[in-house]
């Protein structure tokens, strides 16, 4: 499994709130979309710059504002000074390696979430992009670091007239964001699933060196996602009882929803490693029964030959009637049976994967 390493030596001896982006260029050119509604209607569209935005930060409907690509630190400032939001969250929205949290600062909210993403074939590498979140009185600023397709139902929920979502305030956008991101991890890990039960079928029938690779992919795939999925419990468990003047009473009830799902997955995640674990204990047995099986038969061989080895020691082959000694192809025909014999012995190893 590839490891993305992110240099935090880069910002070594800077003064905090210091904006160094830490992490992978994955976009280009990053892409600002703006999704004004409310319960009679809706606008989306796409700017160039955050400075359009600043008309639509007191008007009175709910103001989504996403940012796709994190390396334009000019951009991220200029929004800092715009939402008056204080240099330190800046700071973290720029450093990619940060872990789940929430921090409340009366004015705001700031959150920060993992969501995990399959490479697709041929990786099927588990990676994890952050996604921060400022929930404020009339509007929500999402960051991700590229542009995915996992809030694409959202933004079609809200052009469609119906349900809550239209209805509620910016405490409910946040929840159907975090609530995306954990759907997510549910499809993340139904891959995973098949990936075990298909691995589990190996490890009976035909266990190889293959397989053990696979077993210590998945064991990694398996840290990575409980390091995003734990914080994130804790998160969802502060704005389910938060008494912020930001998030409604009537919006508790979702968060509690949220939480059960969290849990949902943290056990599937706890699930899968410790079948994996076992998974990679029967590796460790069936490769250690199979090479008792091969010294049993070799020792079987040995031990059928040691008489005659011991034989033929003591008496040195000392016969006085030998016809191979008076043939001029004898000492050919013994190498000959001698490489014949390694050949076969090699072959028949081979077929019962021995070597």
């Amino acid at each position: 499994m590839t490891k993305h390493l992110k240099r935090r030596s880069e910002k070594a001896g800077l003064p905090p709130g210091s904006l160094v982006h830490i992490g992978e260029k994955l976009i280009e050119k990053t892409k600002i979309s703006v999704l004004v509604y409310d319960e009679n209607q809706m606008q989306l569209k796409e700017v160039d710059s955050i400075l359009e935005c600043h008309p639509l930060k007191e008007q009175p409907a709910v103001t989504w504002i996403n940012i796709d690509g994190l390396h334009d630190i000019k951009m991220v400032e200029q929004m800092g000074e715009m939402f008056g939001i204080h240099p330190l969250i800046l700071e973290d929205i720029l450093n990619t390696d940060q872990r789940p949290k929430i921090e409340d600062n009366g004015d705001y909210i700031f959150i920060v979430l993992k969501m995990p993403f399959d490479m697709g074939i041929p990786s099927d590498e588990i990676f994890t992009e952050q996604i921060s979140i400022i929930l404020g009185p009339h509007f929500v600023i999402s960051f991700q670091e590229q542009e995915r397709d996992v809030l694409k139902p959202l933004r079609e929920r809200i052009k469609i007239e119906k349900g809550r979502i239209r209805k509620a305030g910016t405490d409910y956008l946040a929840y159907s964001i975090i609530d995306s991101v954990v759907d997510n991890y549910f499809g993340v890990l139904e891959k995973l699933g098949e990936k075990i039960e298909i691995l589990e079928d190996q490890l009976v029938s035909d266990p190889t060196q293959e397989t053990l690779h696979t077993i210590q992919d998945l064991k990694q795939q398996m840290i990575v996602l409980r390091r995003s999925v734990w914080p994130l419990r804790e998160v969802i468990s502060y704005l389910e009882r938060s008494e912020s003047c930001l998030l409604q009473d009537t919006t508790g009830i979702y968060f509690k929803d949220l939480y059960d799902h969290t849990i949902q997955v943290i056990e599937t995640v706890d699930t899968y490693r410790d079948m994996l674990s076992g998974m990679l204990d029967i590796y460790l047995s069936s490769v250690s029964n199979n090479m008792n099986k091969v010294m049993k038969v070799l020792t079987i061989i040995a031990t059928i030959f040691m008489p005659m080895t011991f034989l033929a020691g003591i008496y040195g082959m000392n016969f006085k009637y030998m016809p191979e000694y008076q043939c001029e192809w004898a000492y050919p025909a013994f190498w000959v049976v001698n490489v014949i014999i390694a050949i076969t012995m090699v072959i028949f190893f081979k077929k019962r994967k021995w070597m």
